[in-house]
């Protein structure tokens, strides 16, 4: 039996899945992040990354073909020659890149997706000022760094992570404008995510058991990656993730990009994956209600009867998408008496801007909508989902699984050419009947 590994490096830990060739399960593990430890990132990483090696059982790991992982997008760092780290890591949500914002705007085209405090770019020419950068010859994202401790190739990157560098992901290549920056790093090779890289480092596959002939692959990030293990696979086939925030992505055949309202795709093979994130969601949920009452009084309410409560619910001001506004005023008044009816105008409220995004998607060219599966914590919420469904006007259902690890796995068993290349298809037909086995 052939097994795929999956890494998936999120904002409080990192998980591994390994999977068969029909995505049935084998193994999960986890590793938590030491908060207190956090000034030595690069160190956590890799302890995270060899601990889940560890993790997975002797006789699975002498099965494992190919490994990928994905990382948070935006999350970068500067190594030298050998790959080891001449500086802290920043973070996907560091934005120190404001100050060099008007240089980047003299050089990259308008409205470009580089534009942004937070992009990989942005982080580069900030990182560029440092002392430390005299030392560097490389710049990574995290994902490519931690892949290198696998593989030992040093400057290889996926197109999904190399997006905010300014990779054109349109025409495979680095655009001329970003020649005139003259950055004196390499920057990353760039491939298309599952392609496979090189095989296991021998002092690692012999290390810990795996065979040698194991291939590490290109990753993707973090958000992609819980994309492809919801089950969508056709245009016009959607995710939306109802986690602290809510974050929307339909696969469609047109690209859309749309900085006015914080929208951009990222190429999944031969489509578009377009989309974008909103300040409200189920943080805003939990200012007002605990788990055991978001539960209880969500039993209470006729998810088919229109709340007539109009909400903006957010925590605090400042809005990205389908309203790009910083000043955006959060709106939770009038607020009833009744906890239920309150809850019932909340949900509805967000399930109203959910709708709205992709009517905004739509109306700027993408794909009709046809389907949407539901990933993060609001996704077992029945009631919502009924909201939801009614406001949609298209079928809404849970993603077949809910962890990136596991949609990394698929991408490292694709890679290797066990199905059909990008887009990701799963392996199974409509439903997967191994998606809640557990190894």
């Amino acid at each position: 039996m052939s097994l795929y590994l999956g890494i998936d490096f999120g904002t409080s830990g990192a998980r591994a899945a390994v999977i068969d060739k029909d995505a049935c399960i084998q193994f999960e593990g986890r590793y938590p992040f030491d908060m207190l430890n956090a000034f030595d990132l690069t160190n956590c990483w890799k302890d995270a990354l060899f601990n889940l090696l560890e993790q997975i059982a002797e006789e699975l790991r002498r099965k494992v073909r190919a490994i990928a992982i994905n990382g948070t997008s935006s999350t970068v760092l500067l190594c030298d020659s050998t790959g080891q780290p001449v500086d802290t890591p920043l973070l996907y949500n560091d934005g120190r890149g404001a100050i060099v914002m008007e240089e980047l705007k003299t050089v990259a085209p308008p409205n470009h997706t580089v534009l942004g405090a937070t992009s990989s770019l942005a982080k580069l020419l900030w990182m560029s000022q440092l002392p430390s950068f005299a030392e560097a010859t490389h710049f990574l994202h995290q994902a490519d760094w931690l892949a290198f401790l696998l593989h030992g190739q040093l400057g290889v990157s996926d197109y999904h992570n190399a997006l905010k560098l300014g990779y054109d992901v349109e025409k495979l290549e680095y655009p001329d404008w970003l020649e005139q920056l003259q950055i004196k790093v390499h920057l990353p090779k760039v491939l298309a995510p599952g392609t496979p890289i090189a095989e296991l480092r021998a002092e690692v596959a012999d290390g810990l058991g795996f065979r040698r002939d194991c291939l590490v692959c290109a990753g993707t990030t973090d958000s992609i990656a819980a994309f492809l293990a919801s089950g969508a696979t056709l245009p016009g086939e959607a995710v939306t993730s109802l986690g602290s925030t809510l974050v929307l992505k339909l696969l469609s055949r047109i690209r859309v990009d749309d900085p006015r309202y914080g929208i951009y795709s990222h190429r999944l093979g031969d489509l578009w994956l377009t989309g974008g994130a909103s300040n409200t969601g189920g943080a805003v949920l939990k200012q007002f209600f605990t788990n055991a009452e978001l539960e209880s009084l969500s039993q209470e309410i006729d998810g088919f009867k229109a709340s007539q409560l109009d909400y903006y619910p957010l925590l605090k001001p400042g809005e990205r998408f389908p309203i790009n506004d910083p000043n955006l005023s959060a709106r939770l008044e009038p607020r009833p008496e009744s906890q239920v009816e309150f809850l019932h105008g909340l949900l509805e409220s967000i399930a109203r801007i959910e709708a709205r995004g992709y009517e905004l998607l739509q109306d700027l060219g993408a794909d009709k909508l046809t389907h949407v599966y539901t990933a993060g914590g609001g996704a077992g919420n029945l009631v919502w989902r009924v909201i939801r469904g009614r406001l949609l006007q298209v079928p809404v259902e849970c993603s077949v699984n809910a962890e990136a690890a596991f949609g990394t796995a698929l991408l490292a068993m694709r890679g290797i050419g066990i199905v059909s290349s990008l887009p990701i298809k799963t392996a199974w037909e409509g439903e997967n009947p191994c998606a809640s086995a557990r190894g």
